[in-house]
């Protein structure tokens, strides 16, 4: 069976976007660079590397929750839509679709993500490996385009996990999860959300700042693509990286911090930067949620906790949302 896939980004959008997002970031006060920039391919195989460290419990215990709870998952979708928003490389619609045990009912799946060539790639893999399923892939923002998924066939499931929706500010979630809302017109529509825990500050900072330097390099990196995207001269290694968390707004904080005064061009937006020793980018925020807190998210959106699941350590959670009516 063939795939599609709908480009709502190219190329010279990408780049616009981009140089907006650094001169607002970079002339903000404090300044900052939007964490979306995190992944181009270096930084892709370095989170990869991240998520295999024993610090970051995320991945790992994220994907064990899913095992245990796809199966329930999928029985009312063995004919309808499985919308994924931010499928990485791929794995968690498997861990799904495995769950599926043997139904050969049509399935469309439907991801979402701004990287065109690894939605080629997955879907190609995919169309391989499960026989009745049809992929119809958006490559788009998903802050952006999700009024771009198509409209269902049949019921159907929308996941958000990682706990990507802590990488966004209150105002981001209460628009996104809105934007959700819209894509579930039947009451049996299920959006399955992962949220990383408030837990032990040890245990989150530890996740952010691996012995072995994983996410330095990693935070460092979003410096290069800058200096590709705008012609800049920033040196990585003369950050250092920061990780710490805000308790009282219950969020992982990421900084790259200058180690010494340095003065920065970035050619194409025609701005020289200058960086006092200490002065520091704000790169990301990681906010950590309570089951409380997420009820109230949701509910805000116009969305109900149909389910909550959580780990033994009570480390992560997924949570089962349905359209409240």
């Amino acid at each position: 069976m063939d795939y599609r896939i709908d480009v709502y980004t190219d190329g010279q959008t990408h780049r616009r976007t981009l140089e907006d997002d650094v001169r607002r970031g970079l002339l903000g006060n404090p300044r900052s660079l939007p964490p979306k920039y995190f992944y181009d391919r270096t930084g892709s195989l370095l989170f990869e590397r991240i998520t295999t460290l024993p610090e970051y419990y995320l991945t790992r215990t994220e994907a064990a929750l899913l095992t245990t709870v796809a199966p329930a998952l999928v029985g009312d979708v063995a004919h309808g839509d499985i919308v994924e928003i931010g499928p990485g490389s791929g794995g968690k619609i498997r861990t799904v679709l495995d769950a599926l045990n043997g139904h050969r009912r049509h399935v469309r799946y439907v991801p979402l993500d701004v990287d065109r060539l690894t939605l080629g790639r997955i879907a190609t893999q995919l169309i391989d490996e499960y026989p009745g399923l049809s992929i119809h892939a958006i490559a788009g923002d998903f802050e952006r385009d999700l009024i771009h998924v198509p409209t269902a066939e049949g019921r159907r499931l929308v996941l958000f996990l990682g706990s990507t929706i802590g990488n966004l500010d209150a105002p981001q979630r209460r628009r996104f999860l809105e934007g959700v809302r819209g894509l579930l017109s039947d009451p049996a529509d299920r959006f399955l959300l992962g949220v990383d825990l408030v837990k032990d500050v040890k245990v989150l900072e530890a996740a952010y700042d691996d012995a072995a330097g994983v996410t330095r390099e990693f935070n460092r990196n979003i410096l290069r693509v800058v200096n590709r995207g705008v012609r800049g001269d920033f040196r990585p290694e003369a950050f250092r990286h920061l990780a710490f968390y805000n308790e009282a707004a219950s969020r992982i904080e990421m900084h790259l911090v200058a180690d010494s005064a340095q003065d920065v061009r970035l050619e194409r937006l025609g701005l020289s930067l200058h960086f006092a020793a200490g002065d520091d980018i704000w790169t990301e925020s990681s906010c950590k949620f309570t089951r409380a807190g997420v009820e109230t998210m949701l509910d805000e959106a116009g969305l109900h906790l149909a389910e909550w699941h959580v780990d033994p350590a009570s480390y992560f959670a997924l949570a089962l949302a349905r359209p409240r009516g």
